[in-house]
C-alpha cells in the first residue's frame, strides 16, 4: 500500500538514507502494480493513455519499473531526481529496487547540495551538463572518481545509467538505473530503456510544476490559503467568511533599529525574529496570512460546530511558545544575529481577539491578495497597539477570554481608535513561561 506523508517519522528500514535526506513516503505494492508480460509498445501505449490519469509520481513510477520488468529489461535499480523551486529544498527523488519491492519517495535539504557525498556523484554531472552517464560499475578510476559506483559494485550492480530528462532553466532532472545482469545493458535494452525515460519525462516536467505551483502557493500565501489558490479559489471577491482567532503582533522599536542598523542587518533581525514567531504559530495549527513590515497576521480558524475554545487556546499557547522563543533569541543569538550589534532586546506585543472575518481574493483584477478582512481584523490591530500603554505583551479581548481556561488580569475597559463604546481586555497571567 501507499503510505503518506504524516507527522510521524517513518521508518526508513530495510534502507538507509544520509543526512539531510528524510523518508517522505513508501509504496510497497509490488509486481502487482503492473500486468504480468507486457513489451515496449505496451509501456509506451501506458504512459502516453492511462498513466496520464495518475497524478502521483510515487505510484506512476512503482507501475512503470514493474512494466518494464515484465517486459523483459534487466532493471534492479532506478531513481528519479527532479529540483523544486523552495526556500529550503534542494529537490526531490525517488528510489526504487527490485531485490526489496519498495519505492520511497524523499526529499533533499538545501544543504545536500554542498556535501561531497554530491559533489562527487554522477548525478551533479548529468544535472549540471544535460549529458547521459554510462558505466561500469566495475571500472576502478571511474569508481574512484564517483564513490557510488564502488557501492552498487559491491551490492551486486554491474552497470549504471544516469540520463537527462529536460531543462529547467540551466538544470536537468535526472532519471537512473542499474541492473545486476552479467554484461550490463546491451544497446537495444539501453535504447528501449531511453525511449521509455524520453516519454516519462513528460510526466515529470508535469508534476515539476504542479509541486513549484504548490511550493510557491503555500510559501508565499500559507497551507490553507495557498490550497485554496491551487484549487481554484482565484477570482476576486471569491472566498468565504469564517470564524476565527485573529492574530496580529508587532515588533517595538522597528524604526529605531531600521535608522541605526544596515539594510542587511536589518533583515537577518526580522528572519529570525519571524522565524521565532511563525514557527510558534503554525506549530499550534494556525494560519500565516501576511508578514506586514515588522508585523504578523495570523489566524485560527474555528470550525462551524465549534465554541472557538480549543482556537483560544491554541492562540495563547502559541503566543506564550512565540515569546519564549523570542526571549531565547535575545539570550543567546544564532548566526548571522550573533555577529550584529544592537539589536537587541527584541520586544513583541501580540493581540488575540475574535471576530468574523472574510478569507479570500481581495485586490484589483490584475493584481489580487488572498487575505481576511473585516472589522474584527481592524478590532485586532488597535489592540495590539494597546500593548506598550498597557505594558503587556499578550492582550486578549473579552470574547477570547471567555473560551480560556488560563488565568487573567483583567486590564479594564479602552476605547478603540475609529470604534465606537469600549473594549474590555485581559492580560494572560502570568504571561510568559519560563524559557
Amino acid at each position: 500500500m501507499t503510505r503518506p506523508t504524516g507527522t510521524a517519522v517513518l521508518d526508513p528500514r530495510p534502507r538507509q538514507y544520509p543526512d539531510r535526506v528524510t523518508l517522505l513516503r513508501r509504496s510497497d505494492r509490488g509486481a502487482a502494480t503492473a500486468p504480468q508480460s507486457t513489451d515496449l509498445d505496451g509501456i509506451c501505449a501506458w504512459l502516453l493513455g492511462d498513466a496520464v490519469r495518475d497524478d502521483d509520481l510515487l505510484t506512476l513510477l512503482e507501475s512503470l519499473l514493474w512494466r518494464m520488468v515484465a517486459a523483459g529489461l534487466p532493471v534492479d535499480r532506478a531513481t528519479v531526481h527532479i529540483g523544486t523551486l523552495h526556500p529550503e529544498l534542494a529537490g526531490f527523488y525517488w528510489i526504487w529496487n527490485r531485490d526489496d519491492a519498495l519505492i520511497d519517495e524523499l526529499k533533499v535539504d538545501l544543504s545536500g547540495l554542498d556535501t561531497a557525498r554530491y559533489r562527487r556523484s554522477p548525478l551533479k554531472r548529468v544535472i549540471d551538463s544535460g549529458e547521459t552517464f554510462r558505466a561500469r560499475t566495475g571500472d576502478a578510476p571511474l569508481a574512484n572518481r564517483y564513490p557510488l559506483l564502488a557501492d552498487l559494485a559491491a551490492e551486486g550492480y554491474r552497470e549504471y545509467m544516469a540520463f537527462p530528462m529536460g531543462a529547467r532553466s540551466r538544470y536537468y532532472n535526472t532519471a537512473t538505473i542499474a541492473t545486476k545482469r552479467d554484461g550490463g545493458f546491451d544497446d537495444d535494452q539501453v535504447a528501449n530503456c531511453t525511449k521509455v525515460i524520453d516519454i516519462l519525462a513528460l510526466h515529470v516536467e508535469r508534476q515539476i510544476a504542479l509541486r513549484i505551483a504548490h511550493n510557491v502557493l503555500h510559501t508565499y500565501l500559507g497551507a490553507t490559503a495557498g490550497q485554496r489558490v491551487f484549487d481554484g479559489t482565484i477570482r476576486r471577491g471569491a472566498g468565504e467568511s469564517i470564524r476565527a482567532v485573529i492574530w496580529v503582533s508587532d515588533l517595538r522599536g522597528f524604526s529605531d533599529r531600521a535608522d541605526r542598523l544596515s539594510g542587511t542587518d536589518v533583515l537577518a533581525v526580522l528572519n529570525a525574529y519571524f522565524e521565532a514567531m511563525a514557527a510558534a504559530v503554525i506549530a499550534h495549527g494556525g494560519e500565516i496570512l501576511k508578514f506586514i513590515g515588522d508585523g504578523l497576521l495570523a489566524v485560527f480558524p474555528i470550525a462551524a460546530d465549534d465554541d472557538g475554545r480549543e482556537a483560544a487556546a491554541a492562540s495563547l499557547a502559541a503566543a506564550r511558545e512565540a515569546l519564549a522563543a523570542v526571549a531565547r533569541l535575545n539570550a543567546s543569538p544564532s548566526p548571522p544575529l550573533d555577529a550584529v550589534d544592537g539589536w537587541q532586546p527584541l520586544r513583541s506585543g501580540i493581540a488575540l481577539h475574535l471576530g468574523d472575518v472574510f478569507f479570500g481574493n481581495v485586490g484589483a483584477p490584475e493584481r489580487l491578495d488572498f487575505t481576511v478582512i473585516g472589522r474584527a481584523v481592524n478590532e485586532a490591530s488597535r489592540v495590539e497597539s494597546l500593548t506598550k500603554t498597557l505594558g503587556r505583551q499578550i492582550l486578549v479581548t473579552a470574547d477570547v477570554a471567555r473560551r480560556l481556561d488560563d488565568p487573567l488580569e483583567a486590564m479594564g475597559e479602552h476605547e478603540l481608535r475609529g470604534f465606537s463604546g469600549r473594549a474590555a481586555l485581559y492580560a494572560p497571567h502570568p504571561e510568559s513561561p519560563p524559557a
